[in-house]
């Protein structure tokens, strides 16, 4: 098959290949792909000149692929029809099975020769987990579904896995969150080919944002971290679970461990891997999370209930932990009651 043919330097298309297999999340490829496709209605609606994306989903064998969820998807080619193939974008899905998948050498060497010959490489949620076994995020900085970073970067250690951005580039490489973020992936890489306009109309089709407010971490389940084994750390530990809004000062903490205030602090970024105010600000923030979601109690009483003293004050944590401030985060997540 030739590569794309260009005239006067505009390539008449550009070939996504998008990667299917058994076990994947069909929102990380049907998302993108209606990215795509909604941008091209776009370029024909305006006239434009740009070159239209040609969408290819291609599994291992031509066919049906079971995604995780038993959902049928339709692969019409397979992955060696584009061996000879010049691709613009390759975008590798994820799921639950990419952590299996990437033990598949046959479609992990595939996935590193295809990279290759393409101009960028995507990878929706969990789908790093196959370029990482690809060896394509060595010396890279990457993020993927914020329940999988830890993961990711365990067992790749020479990749720089980030949990909390929606997507990142980092040179050719583009990498995005869980599921939906793909869509935001999507429209960042047609707003970069095509312009902000063609983008912000397809994200209106799609009723979506075309730059998502904050990052990952809002959508995140509220870490409540394991307490430590040693004794006087898990002391102080269960003090601040116990009562967020308490006086969780070093001094305190440290009294109720029956430590000095400088022992106790190096013993806790020792055990915990974090200085004893950046825990408790964050239980605090989960502390507050909790309440915005569920009561109607104003923004200033729960930072009054939750330790943190002022709306101010619970504002600034909030911009630091979540990159959203309180009053957005209880407008997308508060549980409206009948």
């Amino acid at each position: 098959m030739a590569a794309a043919s260009h005239r006067g330097g505009v390539p008449d298309r550009r070939l996504v290949a998008l990667v299917a297999y058994d076990g994947l999340q069909p929102l990380d490829l049907v998302g993108p792909h209606e990215v795509f496709a909604g941008a091209n209605s776009v370029l024909d609606a305006q006239g434009r000149s740009d070159a239209r994306y040609d969408l290819r989903v291609v599994a291992r064998a031509a066919g049906p692929v079971v995604c995780e969820s038993g959902l049928r998807l339709d692969a019409p080619a397979a992955l060696d029809s584009l061996d000879r193939t010049t691709i613009d974008t390759l975008l590798v899905p994820g799921g639950d099975a990419a952590r299996v998948v990437r033990t598949d050498d046959a479609l992990v060497r595939w996935v590193a020769r295809a990279s290759a010959r393409s101009r960028r490489t995507v990878c929706v949620c969990s789908g790093t987990f196959i370029a990482a076994a690809a060896g394509l995020t060595d010396g890279r900085r990457v993020t993927t579904h914020w329940a999988r970073a830890g993961q990711l970067a365990a067992r790749h250690p020479a990749t720089e896995v980030d949990a909390d951005p929606i997507y990142i580039r980092d040179g050719d490489l583009w990498t995005s969150a869980g599921v939906t973020a793909g869509i935001d992936l999507a429209l960042a890489l047609v707003e970069d080919d095509c312009g902000a306009e063609v983008a912000q109309v397809v994200a209106r089709w799609l009723v979506v944002f075309l730059r998502r407010p904050g990052g990952q971490t809002q959508f995140a389940a509220p870490v409540w971290s394991e307490p430590v084994e040693r004794a006087p750390v898990r002391a102080a530990q269960d003090l601040v679970h116990a009562d967020p809004g308490a006086d969780l000062s070093v001094p305190v903490l440290a009294r109720h461990a029956g430590l000095s205030a400088r022992h106790f602090a190096r013993l806790f970024h020792a055990e915990v891997g974090m200085a004893p105010g950046r825990y408790v600000e964050r239980i605090r923030v989960d502390a507050a999370r909790r309440l915005l979601e569920t009561e109607r109690a104003g923004v200033a009483a729960v930072a009054a209930r939750c330790g943190f003293g002022t709306a101010e004050t619970m504002r600034r944590a909030f911009l630091r932990q979540l990159g959203v401030p309180p009053d957005h985060y209880r407008r997308v997540f508060a549980v409206r009651s009948a």
